[in-house]
Order: structure tokens, then sequence, then C-alpha cells
């Protein structure tokens, strides 16, 4: 492998035409350049200039060798720079992950407040459960994750910090039809008659069954549907019902009715989610994720 800086005084001595004239360019010894160059000739398997009587030129080896080193020097100025921008917040690649609900209004709104202030920033973008996330953080995938408690706790990991942006109130949804439908709030115990929609529920403590053992009953069914537009199309059919995320409210169709439930324990708890040594621009997307965590409505459309 060639050394950058060797590659730095062939270009040099190239465009200078001389061993001396680009030694006083790179404040170096004539001596120590006509070393540095005689090395890496023989690494590169023989001469890379002529010797002139008024200085030196590059032989064919040596403008071949020079193609690739005015590229490779380039990259490396131009991966300085935007290194340079990415550690300072100004620009640079940010990947950011969430889990499904918080992407429906209260990550996407962050974002676009960081990239009005930041348009240098780019935002690379994933969705996820959060125990995937997490491992994702841990292995430096990611920059910055929104995660949840919900529905099994929320897992730790190595060199992952996190930091809690709200509590998120959770509801039921039902059909329109459900004899519950205009009850206003009421108790869990009213559908322990009902079949549930949970992405997970049985082989781990979820939150789901902690609330319907404190309420008495045991589900008498639970569908394994793990997609919201899946649970919803399930509920509007009249297959079950399902637990909803207040943070998840405005993606509810209106065909189906969001209602409350009296159990104060059945809140999920989000958190923002950053490595050990977190970007300066993934610090500033958690500043603004405080900040419209703290400006949500619990109630993003009309709950019961």
């Amino acid at each position: 492998m060639f050394e950058n800086e060797a590659l730095r005084l062939l270009v040099a001595v190239a465009k200078c035409g001389s061993f001396t004239q680009a030694a006083i360019r790179l404040n170096y010894t004539q001596s120590a350049v006509s070393r540095r160059i005689a090395a890496l000739e023989l690494q590169a398997g023989g001469p890379l200039f002529d010797r002139l009587p008024r200085g030196v030129r590059l032989n064919p080896a040596g403008r071949a060798l020079h193609r690739h080193a005015t590229d490779v020097l380039d990259r490396l100025a131009r991966a300085e720079r935007e290194l340079a921008v990415l550690h300072a917040g100004q620009g640079g690649l940010l990947h950011v992950g969430a889990f499904a609900t918080a992407n429906i209004s209260l990550v996407p709104g962050a974002l676009r407040s960081l990239l009005d202030t930041r348009p240098g920033v780019e935002v690379a973008a994933s969705e996820g459960p959060t125990d995937i996330l997490m491992r994702r953080l841990m292995d430096g995938a990611l920059d910055l994750a929104v995660v949840s408690d919900y529905p099994s706790g929320l897992p730790q990991a190595d060199g992952v910090t996190t930091t809690v942006l709200c509590e998120d109130e959770l509801c039921v949804v039902l059909p329109r039809g459900h004899r519950l439908a205009e009850a206003g709030t009421f108790g869990l115990r009213e559908l322990r008659d009902e079949a549930w929609l949970q992405s997970a529920y049985g082989d781990r403590p979820t939150m789901l069954a902690d609330a319907c053992a404190r309420a008495g009953f045991t589900p008498r069914k639970v569908i394994r549907i793990a997609e919201w537009t899946g649970k919803f199309g399930y509920v509007a059919a009249g297959l079950g019902v399902a637990l909803v995320p207040s943070l998840a409210a405005r993606a509810v169709p209106d065909t189906l009715a969001l209602c409350r439930l009296t159990d104060p324990a059945l809140r999920r708890t989000v958190h923002v989610a950053l490595p050990t040594t977190p970007l300066p621009a993934a610090l500033e997307l958690r500043d603004l994720l405080r900040a419209a965590a703290g400006s949500q409505d619990p109630a993003h459309r009309p709950v019961r």
C-alpha cells in the first residue's frame, strides 16, 4: 500500500517539476523529498520520474500512479471536509430510527425542524421495533433512535444512553358499532370477552397481559397482528379490539372509535436513545424531539 504522504510528495514534485521546489512548498528538506521519492519508486517497482538537467518530469509509470494519487488525495480531502462538517453538526449523514407510531407525527415534525435549520444534514431514516433499534445503536448503525417500553419493557444496550421524552397514554380502538363505542372512558374489564389484536403475547410479559391480570381476567383470544393497518382492518371487521397509543391517534380511521381506559398504568414511556458519544446533529434532534413531545396534545383527535 502506498502511504498518503508519499503520494502527496509525488503530486507536489510533478507539479513543481523539481525536488527542491516541492521541498520548499511542503516545508521538507530536499534530501528528505529525494529519500521519500526513492522509497516510493522502490515500492512502485521502478522509476517514476525522468531526471532532467533542470528538474524532473513524470515518466509513463509516474503518470499512471499520479492519476490514481490525485484521485485518492481528492477523496481523502473530501472525506476530511465531510467529517469536519459532520462533527460540527452542520451537515453529513444522520442515521435515525424509530418505532412505527413515533413516525406518525413526533419524529417527522422534529426532523422537519432539524432540516430547516441544518439543510446540510442528510437523514437516513429507518423503522423497527425497539429491541432491534437498540441493537443497531449498539452496533453503530444508528446515530439516534426513538424507542419505548411497550409492549415488553425497554431493553438495555451497552454504550447506549436513554432519556425520557414523554408518557404516552394507551387507549383502545373499537368498531363504531361496538356497545362501548359511545360509552366514554371505561374499565378494561368491560372488554374481557373480546379478542385482542396484539403483536406479542404469552411468550414474555406484556403490558396488556399485566393490565388484564389487574382487571381480573385473561383475554379469551389473542390474534397476532403486528402492523397497525392490519390491526385497524381487523377491528373494523369486528374481529377484535386493540390497544393504541395516543401518538398513533392521528392515524386511527374515522370509521373506528378511540376510547380511553381507566387503568392509570396503561401508558408507555417513550425514550430517545443515543450512543455515549453522539454527533452534534443527533443532540440537536434530541432537543427538538423533547420540544415536540412536550407540545404533543395527548389526544391528536377526539378520544372518548
